[in-house]
Parts: C-alpha cells; structure tokens; sequence
C-alpha cells in the first residue's frame, strides 16, 4: 500500500526503527524531531498519515494535532506517547486524533494501524460539495459533471474550502493552509477564488472576515 508518513519524533531510535518498518511495507517516510520543523515541512508538502510523539524539546504533539486538525484535516493524525493513562488518551483522541498508542509499542501494530488510516483515506479519496467533485488520487475535479482543469494552488483550495464546506473561513486561515503564511498581501487569494467563481464554484464572500463555499 501507497502512502506518505511524517513522523514527529526527537528520539532518533525510534525514528530509525519506524522507518525501516514503514519503507518496507512500501510507504515513504520523513522524520522531524522538532515542531518547527514539522510545520514548516507541512507548508511545503502534505503526509497521509502524522505521526505524534507528545513530549518534544520544543512544544507538544498535542499542539502540532491541533495545528494539523485546525490547517489540514484531510492528514490523519496518530499519538504516539510515553503517556499511556487513560486520560491522557481520551485527551489526545478529544483534540481530533485519529488513533493513540503507547511507547513501548509494536512496530508491526504501528504499521497495521497506519495502513488502516491509509484505507481510510483511500475510501475517502473523492469528496463533493455542492456543484464540484474532486478525485483526490486523480488530482481531477468535475463542476456540474464537467471536468476542469486547475491549477496546483486552485485545487489546493477548492478543495480545503470543499473539506469546510459551509464553514467562514479567514483570510489568514486560507492563506495558511494554502500558500503556507498568514499575513500581509491577499490579492493572490482573491484571484484565485475569483478565478474558480468564474468556473462555476459557489464560494460566498464574508465581509470583513474571508469565505464561504
């Protein structure tokens, strides 16, 4: 099976050891060992699968959940955690973790439990909203059954507002999950929703604050 793994880890043991498991069962693999550098990998690139260890040198697992939940819900997020009580779980698993396990754990069962995200996903890999289709394995998107061609950053969000859909979304926020930074200049986000209104997405402007689709 196919997939994208993105490891949060600061101990470098572990991340050798899950990497072997992962890239023999075929999945590509990275490894951060700070939350900076996870974040900043994330506005370069997008992993099927995070994997979060709790305790980090400079922040906590639990923040980067939040982070990727809030930023890309489509990334199916994993605890990996020294904190095994039972509240501790329930915790990670209320902030919108898709599945917690404890350290010292199995490498076997942590890659039975990642290619069950990764079918998850697969299930999941065309969304719709309203008029507009997107294959997310395609990369192909169909508005009132036609397809159209987009651009990398128009499909990247066309289908972070189809992932909200309904939801009032900021400017920063789209700009963040989108282009990777949060202030200053928006024109090029308001092109680009200009340019997807033109082929027929319904996406409404809340003013003063930034959209809806």
């Amino acid at each position: 099976m196919n997939g994208k793994v993105f490891l949060l880890e600061d101990d470098a043991s572990i991340c050798g050891m899950v990497k072997v498991a992962l890239e023999m069962n075929g999945l590509s693999f990275r490894a951060f060992p700070t939350l900076r550098a996870f974040t900043d990998a994330l506005a370069e690139d997008r992993p099927d699968v995070a994997l979060l260890d709790i305790m980090l040198p400079d922040g906590s697992g639990l923040d980067a959940l939040k982070f990727v939940k809030n930023n890309y819900p489509e990334v199916s997020c994993v605890m990996l955690s020294a904190l095994s009580k039972e509240e501790d779980k329930v915790n990670g698993l209320n902030l919108g973790a898709d599945d917690y396990i404890a350290k010292p754990f199995s490498v076997l069962e942590l890659t039975a439990r990642v290619n069950a995200r990764l079918r998850t996903r697969q299930r999941k890999a065309v969304i719709s909203a309203g008029n507009v289709t997107l294959d997310t394995d395609a990369f192909a998107c169909e508005i009132d059954g036609n397809a159209v061609a987009l651009n990398r950053k128009e499909y990247e969000l066309l289908k972070y507002l189809m992932e909200n859909h309904g939801k009032v979304l900021s400017r920063e926020k789209l700009l963040t999950a989108v282009w990777g930074y949060d202030a200053g200049e928006t024109r090029t986000l308001d092109n680009h929703v200009a340019r997807l209104r033109k082929l027929g997405v319904k996406i409404e402007t809340v003013f003063g604050v930034g959209y809806k689709l």
